[in-house]
């Protein structure tokens, strides 16, 4: 059973990664750029796939042990980081919607895990 925790943390941290991701990539889209070309090839984007790519090889070490029942729960998590990083990193205000989403989201997480 430890060893299970230990690849849900795994998993945990890749979900925390790729949403980190998700907001670099978010801070590039609202940058004003010299050209097409730049848009995609600007520090900003080439770091985010390169955490996204470490995200999905976290990914597939931890999907090796965890049953296939808790990766929809563990996933459904990465709309709650992204809300929470793009408040802290991107001064982003919760509306009403993003509060009670993420509410019915842990909400759900919660059922399951009792």
């Amino acid at each position: 059973m430890n060893s299970i925790i230990f690849y849900v943390l795994i998993l945990f941290a890749s979900v925390i990664i790729s949403a980190y991701s998700q907001i670099l990539l978010k801070k590039a889209a609202l940058k004003e750029h010299k050209s097409f070309i730049y848009e995609y090839l600007n520090p900003f984007v080439i770091i985010s796939y390169m955490i996204f790519f470490f995200a999905i090889f976290l990914d597939m070490i931890g999907l090796k042990k965890v049953p296939v029942s808790y990766i929809p729960i563990i996933e459904s998590s990465s709309y709650v980081f992204v809300i929470l990083f793009s408040k802290i990193f991107l001064k982003e205000e919760f509306s009403r919607k993003k509060l009670i989403a993420m509410i019915l989201i842990l909400a759900g997480i919660a059922v399951f895990l009792i």
